[in-house]
C-alpha cells in the first residue's frame, strides 16, 4: 500500500513538473520569435541608415498572461512574450544639402504626394497608375519625360498650370515639365514710343494712332492703342481711346523739336518724359522719350514728313527652356535662357492625423489607413503642413549606434532563450526517468 502511494505521489510530481517545463519551453520559444521579430527589425535600420526619407522602427515587447492548471489561487501567469513592430513615421530626420538641384526635404509635417507607373506606352511614356502613395524621399529628379521621380520610383504629383489658360490646377496630378515647354510672354508694365509724330509746319488738325501689342499677367496678347491730335503748332495731346479721360498734352520745342514739357509740368532737361496708360490689359507707364532731346517722340521743324510713331511693350516674349527649379514654397519653376522662369507647377503636403498607423510599402512609401486618418492636402507651410529646403535631402533617421548596441541586446536574450529549452530538455529527460 506504501509503495503504491508513493508511485501515484511521484507520477503527479511528474505530470506537474512536466506541465511547467513545457510551459517554460512554449515561453523560451515565443522569446526566440520575439527576439527574431526585433532582430529583423534592427537589421533593418542598420541596413536603411543611408536611405532618403526612412523612417526607423522599433520592437515592443508584450507578455501574454494565461490561465492554466498551474494556477493557483485565481492568479495568472505570465507565459509567452510577443513583439510588434512600432512605426515612428513622425520623427524627423536630420536635412543636409544634396548634389541635386532638384530635391527636396521636408521638415515638419507631411508626406510628398506620389504615384507609380504600371507600365509604359508603345512610346515608351509610362502608364501611371491611380492608387496614391505618399512618401518622405524627396530627391526628385526629371526621366526622359520630363516627370520629376524619386529614387524609388515615384512620380510627384501637384498641381499642374495650365497651359492654355496660365492658370493653376485645382486637382492633382503627375508633374511634368517637357522641354518644348513654351516660354510665356512676360506681362507688359510700359511702353515705349519713338518717331515723328507731326511737324511745326502745321499749326493744328494734325492726328496720328500708333498701336501696340501688350501681355497680360497670363501671357494673353491684347492690342493697345494711343492716338495723337494736333492741338497748335507745338503742341499734341496723346489719349487713350478707350478712355477719354486717360489723356496727356505734349508740348514739343520749336527749333529741335524735342518735347519740352508733359501735362505743362516744368521739368530739367534729360528727365523722363512719360504718361500713365489706365486701362486693359492693366495699367502701364508710357514712355515718350526725353525732355529736351529726339530720342523719343518727336515733331520735324523742317516741314518735312514726319516718320511717324512706333509703340513696343517691354514684354519678352520669346526663350528657350534650359530647365527646371525648385522654391521653398512648393513652386515648380521652368528656366529659360533669357533669364526668366515662369511657374509650371505648385507642389503641396499631405498631412495626417496619425502618420505612424500609416501603411508601409516599397521603397520608402505608405498608403493611407483607417488608423493614419484621412489624407489632408495643404500648401507648404500651411495647416500644419511642413517647410520645404530645396537641393536638399532628408536623412534616415536610423540610429546606427543605438541599434548596434541593441542588436547585442537581442543577441543575448536570443541565446538566453536557446538556453531554457536547451535546459527545459535536459530537466523533461531527467522528469521521465523518475520512475522508471
Amino acid at each position: 500500500m506504501m509503495l503504491g502511494h508513493t508511485t501515484r505521489s511521484l507520477f503527479h510530481v511528474r505530470e506537474y513538473a512536466m506541465s511547467s517545463i513545457i510551459n517554460a519551453v512554449h515561453t523560451a520559444v515565443s522569446g526566440l520569435n520575439s527576439q527574431s521579430h526585433a532582430f529583423t527589425d534592427l537589421s533593418n535600420n542598420i541596413a536603411n541608415s543611408q536611405t532618403t526619407g526612412y523612417k526607423a522602427s522599433t520592437t515592443s515587447f508584450e507578455d501574454y498572461v494565461t490561465n492554466n492548471e498551474l494556477t493557483n489561487n485565481g492568479q495568472a501567469l505570465s507565459d509567452s512574450v510577443v513583439a510588434t513592430t512600432r512605426q515612428h513615421n513622425d520623427n524627423q530626420g536630420m536635412v543636409t544639402t544634396s548634389t541635386n538641384s532638384t530635391a527636396l526635404a521636408i521638415s515638419g509635417n507631411g508626406f510628398f504626394n506620389v504615384v507609380q507607373a504600371t507600365g509604359q506606352s508603345n512610346n515608351s511614356t509610362p502608364i501611371l497608375g491611380s492608387q496614391q502613395y505618399y512618401t518622405r524621399n524627396g530627391d526628385f529628379s526629371q526621366d526622359k519625360n520630363g516627370y520629376l521621380v524619386n529614387t524609388s520610383g515615384y512620380y510627384l504629383e501637384g498641381y499642374n498650370v495650365n497651359s492654355s489658360t496660365g492658370t493653376l490646377g485645382t486637382s492633382l496630378s503627375p508633374i511634368q515639365v517637357p522641354s518644348t515647354v513654351a516660354f510665356q510672354p512676360t506681362e507688359s508694365t510700359k511702353l515705349t514710343m519713338t518717331g515723328q509724330v507731326g511737324s511745326s509746319a502745321t499749326s493744328t488738325g494734325g492726328s496720328a494712332t500708333t498701336s501696340a501689342t501688350a501681355y497680360d499677367s497670363k501671357g494673353n496678347a491684347q492690342t493697345v492703342s494711343l492716338d495723337w491730335t494736333q492741338v497748335d503748332a507745338t503742341t499734341w495731346t496723346v489719349s487713350n481711346p478707350n478712355n477719354p479721360t486717360n489723356t496727356a498734352t505734349v508740348k514739343f520745342d520749336a527749333s529741335s523739336g524735342a518735347i519740352a514739357s508733359v501735362n505743362g509740368q516744368s521739368q530739367s532737361t534729360g528727365s523722363a518724359a512719360s504718361f500713365e496708360y489706365e486701362g486693359s490689359p492693366q495699367n502701364m507707364t508710357v514712355s515718350l522719350g526725353t525732355i529736351g532731346y529726339t530720342n523719343g517722340v518727336s515733331i520735324t521743324t523742317d516741314g518735312s514728313t514726319p516718320s511717324g510713331v512706333t509703340t513696343v511693350s517691354d514684354s519678352v516674349t520669346s526663350g528657350t527652356f534650359s530647365g527646371i527649379s525648385m522654391q521653398t514654397d512648393g513652386s515648380v519653376m521652368a528656366t529659360f535662357d533669357n533669364g526668366y522662369s515662369q511657374l509650371v507647377a505648385k507642389i503641396p503636403l499631405t498631412t495626417f492625423a496619425d502618420p505612424n498607423g500609416l501603411s508601409p510599402q516599397n521603397g520608402q512609401a505608405y498608403t493611407a489607413t483607417s488608423q493614419s486618418g484621412s489624407p489632408q492636402v495643404n500648401a507648404v507651410n500651411t495647416n500644419g503642413a511642413g517647410t520645404l529646403t530645396t537641393g536638399s535631402i532628408e536623412e534616415s533617421t536610423s540610429d546606427l549606434t543605438g541599434d548596434l548596441s541593441k542588436l547585442i541586446v537581442a543577441q543575448q536574450a536570443y541565446g538566453a532563450n536557446t538556453k531554457v529549452v536547451s535546459t527545459a530538455d535536459q530537466l523533461l529527460q531527467t522528469t521521465l526517468a523518475m520512475i522508471q
